[in-house]
């Protein structure tokens, strides 16, 4: 069954809470990465042009609950109001931003709004409450709106009291960023056309163990980079010196190459630098010869070159994770060449799965050379996971 959507919902002088993903960042109150905002903007417009009355909810940062004197740094540094200012530039429609989540001066905006108007809570997560789904918050913003529309991707794998204790109370529906997400993200990963690659980069093994338990059943080759692959080269006997290693997922990396050692590809060369810096002394190795003093940092130009040749010919290609640490600009060249490559892939449906692969695309100009960038880097993990999503699976079906 197919989950509702906005359009299936009659919004017309309705108040409508709306999850969306506002978790920008923000530097001296400046927000210095306005993509999430403008991601949402599809439906916010198609509510304001049908005469919703809007109710934005998002987290933004983390706030620290336990310690009275964090409690307070962090709430002040990740202040909804910057966002709202953002969003409002984008708007010609009146929006009011309310520096609290619960009280009287929220609920007269609530009771003010004209149909077509907004109003912006401040951050979710100045409630101890939400992480923890904590009914009597749920129900206490449940009874501002009148229908509820999910369109943070980025927190759909988080059952908290915006994104599921809502959903539970009020009739609920799919935003279009999210419908998009789900709807690209399903054509890759459970409906893909063959041959299927999926990449997987990152630091640790630990936490792409279920994806890559779950790609290894439906890809056709799996290609391991990033710090993730030094713990494969230790389950095969190999020296890797310094490099990044999860001891205690050897045994575990070693029973995949056991059992599916045709379907994995690992990198046969390497960057390896004598310190985790910028300026460390550096050169390329092959994956046999990681001198024991060294830590590998990025891919090699024969790793990059045997990708490249191991991606032809395929017609879907997922990737999750960096190649190397590629915010370092000397270890960025195999993340980089894993964009270039994908991008200009005849004929394939090529989709990011979010976080640092996402970003990494972004910065250096290949955000149109591929058919979908995830906006939920952890979201989109759950979802190749094939897990359910808490905050997609509450939502009402049609």
């Amino acid at each position: 069954m197919a989950k509702k959507t906005v359009r299936d919902l009659q919004v017309k002088g309705k108040r409508v809470i709306v999850r969306v993903d506002f978790n920008v960042p923000i530097k001296e109150g400046v927000v210095k990465d306005e993509n999430r905002i403008v991601q949402a903007l599809p439906t916010i417009n198609y509510l304001v042009e049908h005469g919703a009355r809007i109710i934005l909810l998002s987290h933004l940062g983390k706030v620290d609950h336990k310690d009275s004197t964090k409690t307070d740094a962090d709430k002040a540094k990740n202040n909804m109001a910057p966002v709202a200012a953002k969003l409002a530039g984008h708007l010609k429609t009146k929006v009011t931003f309310v520096a609290e989540t619960r009280g009287a001066a929220l609920e007269k905006a609530v009771a003010e709004l004209k149909d077509g108007e907004i109003v912006v809570l401040q951050n979710t997560r100045y409630e101890k409450g939400e992480e923890k789904n904590d009914p009597e918050l749920s129900k206490y913003w449940a009874s501002l709106g009148e229908l509820f529309v999910t369109d943070a991707f980025g927190s759909v794998h988080r059952a908290h009291a915006s994104t599921v204790g809502i959903a539970q109370l009020l009739p609920s529906a799919l935003g279009f960023l999210v419908e998009k997400e789900v709807k690209m993200l399903t054509k890759a990963v459970y409906e893909p056309e063959k041959p299927f690659v999926a990449i997987l980069g990152g630091a640790k093994v630990s936490d792409k163990i279920k994806v890559i338990e779950h790609l290894l059943t439906i890809a056709d080759k799996v290609i391991i980079g990033g710090g993730m692959a030094y713990t494969f080269l230790k389950a095969q006997g190999k020296e890797i010196g310094k490099s990044l290693l999860e001891a205690d997922k050897v045994d575990l990396a070693k029973s995949f190459l056991d059992t599916n050692g045709k379907k994995i590809i690992l990198p046969v060369d390497f960057t390896v630098a004598a310190a985790f810096a910028e300026d460390a002394d550096h050169y390329v190795v092959d994956a046999d010869h990681i001198p024991a003093d060294y830590m590998g940092l990025d891919i090699g130009p024969k790793s990059i070159e045997l990708f490249e040749k191991e991606l032809q010919g395929a017609k879907t290609v997922v990737w999750n994770g960096p190649m190397g640490v590629f915010e370092m600009k000397p270890y960025a060249i195999g993340t980089i060449a894993i964009c270039k490559v994908m991008s200009s892939l005849p004929g394939a449906y090529t989709v990011i799965g979010g976080g640092d692969s996402a970003a990494a695309a972004i910065e250096n100009g290949f955000e149109d050379g591929f058919s979908h960038i995830s906006t939920g880097g952890g979201a989109s993990l759950e979802f190749m996971e094939g897990n359910p999503l808490p905050g997609i699976a509450v939502i009402q079906e049609k």
